[in-house]
Order: C-alpha cells, then structure tokens, then sequence
C-alpha cells in the first residue's frame, strides 16, 4: 500500500520514588532540556515537557518503529544519572518504577 502514514502521540509520566517533591525550579530547566535532547537523539520529536516537584510529563510523537519501553528505560536512566552527577538533591535521586494499571 503506497503511502501509508502512521501518527502516534504518546504521554509519558515520570514520578519521582516516593513522590518526594525533589525537583526544583533552580534545575528543572535543565532536566527538561537533557530530556528532550535524550528524545531526540532517539529519533522521536518531543513535542511538550513540564511538571511538578515530584513528577514529570512528557508529551511527544513517536514513530511506529520506536520501542516505547526502551525509549523510557533510557530517558529514566540517562536523567537520573544526570540529576545524581550533577548534585541537584542533597540524597540520591529515583524515578519511581513502572506501575501496571
């Protein structure tokens, strides 16, 4: 078939573990722009990113091709390595793990 298109739009939320409120304005900027660089490197388009002190949402679209699993194990990963290295928290910072609803 000639011409297929697929769009996908995917919501994504981050919590932090414990639902501390850990993520300050001082350094929330930069969380968003290390994500969204994280999300484009993997070929998908961001398309919105913001939150709370104790969560994050990410709005984007995301090709058919893309394993959504992977592409959030990454970002989780990458960004709270970020946080850690850079001393954003006085304690070690966590995502929250996967919750199945």
């Amino acid at each position: 078939m000639a011409g297929t298109f697929s769009q996908m739009y995917i919501q994504v939320v981050f919590a932090v573990k414990h639902r501390q409120a850990l993520i300050q304005s001082l350094w929330e900027e930069r969380l968003y722009q290390y994500t969204t660089g994280i999300i484009r490197n993997k070929d998908q388009k961001l398309l919105a990113i913001n939150g709370m002190p104790d969560h994050i949402h990410i709005l984007m679209g995301m090709k058919p091709t893309c394993c959504l699993s992977d592409l959030v194990r990454e970002a989780k990963k990458s960004t709270n390595e970020f946080i850690n290295e850079n001393g954003f928290t006085k304690s070690k910072f966590n995502w929250q793990g996967a919750c199945l609803r």
